[in-house]
């Protein structure tokens, strides 16, 4: 089957006129008509009841028609894109992000992304992860950069890379000085950490749970900056993502162990919507970063 078996059948379908479909596709009425029968033999089954020079479409062809007429919609839209990869890109691009990535990661990618399309607008809102994907199902975000939903069915989930935790203490801290700290010596330590409705705390009450440790959570904070603000000036330690510490003299950053506590963030989408050509670049600029990121890591 081939796409211009595609366009004569829904031509056809439309017109319902051997003569009038082949002059919209710009052929004979001979070779419609013999397209149409190689798309039939193919298929197996009669789309159109030929009846003197009347032309009534089957059943089958009836159901076949909302399938052909969508897929040349698809090429067709693909084509138009293609064809405008070479204009500047405009519109909006509105994106939701935890707090770990709005440090340096969506910065990065919008600095590249912007200095290629200058006018394309872009609105980046920090949020917990249950907010990001709420806005994202109700279509007032158009993509996420966060963790895998608790909600899968209406979201999907596309990973990027993988990152540690890790132990964030000031240098006057008793563990400053370790190259690695067991979770299980966390035990009565007093930590700041990220409240119970963000889904990393989740996991890392898991964490603490599976090796028997029970920490002094001192504090609770709804943004890493200034999680990583308060050990610097204090004896708390913090547990962040690997990449939420931007490198400074005040603290220590210090690989956890026994278990590692383990994230993979992603992007986040809705199901079945359609993205913009602003929101696909968008995407296809993070997807190039983390991979870089990805390659980093593995070395």
């Amino acid at each position: 089957m081939e796409l211009r078996h595609l366009r004569y059948f829904v031509a056809l379908a439309e017109c319902l006129s051997f003569t009038r479909a082949a002059e919209r596709v710009h052929v004979t009425q001979s070779t419609l008509s013999h397209q149409i029968r190689q798309l039939e033999d193919e298929l197996g089954q009669p789309l159109f009841d030929r009846i003197g020079k009347r032309v009534i479409l089957t059943e089958a062809g009836e159901t076949y028609l909302g399938y052909a007429s969508r897929a040349l919609r698809e090429v067709d839209h693909g084509l138009s894109d293609l064809m405008r990869a070479g204009d500047q890109l405009s519109g909006e691009v509105r994106i939701g992000a935890t707090g770990t990535f709005n440090i340096g990661f969506v910065p990065e990618c919008l600095s590249i992304f912007l200095k290629r399309n200058p006018t394309v607008k872009v609105t980046v809102d920090e949020l917990a992860a249950d907010a990001i994907a709420q806005r994202l199902i109700d279509s007032s975000m158009d993509v996420g950069i966060a963790y895998q939903p608790s909600d899968p069915t209406r979201l999907w989930f596309e990973p990027l890379y993988t990152e540690e935790m890790v132990l964030v203490v000031s240098p006057r801290h008793p563990l400053a000085q370790r190259k690695r700290v067991r979770m299980v010596e966390l035990h009565r330590r007093s930590l700041v950490l990220l409240p119970r409705a963000f889904t990393t705390r989740t996991m890392l009450d898991e964490c603490f749970r599976s090796c028997g440790a029970e920490p002094v959570i001192a504090a609770e904070m709804n943004t890493i900056a200034p999680m990583i603000g308060l050990v610097a000036r204090t004896q708390l330690a913090a547990i962040v993502s690997s990449h939420a510490v931007q490198p400074r003299d005040d603290v220590r950053v210090i690989p956890l162990e026994s278990p590692t506590p383990v994230r993979t963030p992603g992007m986040l989408w809705k199901r079945d919507a359609k993205q913009s050509p602003a929101v696909r670049s968008f995407a296809s600029c993070i997807r190039k970063l983390a991979l870089g990121r990805s390659l980093r890591l593995g070395a």
